[in-house]
């Protein structure tokens, strides 16, 4: 099978919240290899851009007119998205360390991991 085949296959039987654990397990051991490395500052910006824009994407499809998920779980997704662009200047800037917005990712994922409510 062909690795296209394989990633057409896997979007067909893969949840929403599937794909967003796999997208946010990915983006952290990017991020985690990044800092191992002992990249920092605006050696960073390849990972920490591809970070924002799934935080972006997030707080966007949060935003949506017709999102089902509750409006306080939409505006805490929204409000992570604000800090980890504005955060994400300082990581850039040399001001701050990248542990923090892994951290954030790995609680998200770990938020994903549990299996929501029936309604």
């Amino acid at each position: 099978m062909s690795v296209e085949a394989y990633c057409r296959a896997r979007t067909i039987v893969e949840s929403p919240r599937a794909t967003e654990r796999r997208l946010i397990g990915q983006m952290i051991g990017t991020m985690i290899a990044a800092r191992d490395e002992g990249l920092q500052g605006v050696e960073l910006m390849p990972v920490l851009h591809r970070n924002r824009e799934m935080w972006t994407t997030f707080a966007a499809a949060c935003g949506a007119p017709g999102n089902a998920l509750p409006d306080s779980l939409r505006a805490g997704i929204i409000s992570i998205g604000l800090w980890v662009d504005r955060f994400t200047s300082d990581v850039i800037a040399g001001r701050a360390s990248i542990d923090p917005l892994i951290g954030v990712n790995r609680s998200i994922l770990d938020g994903l991991a549990t299996e929501p409510l029936a309604a």
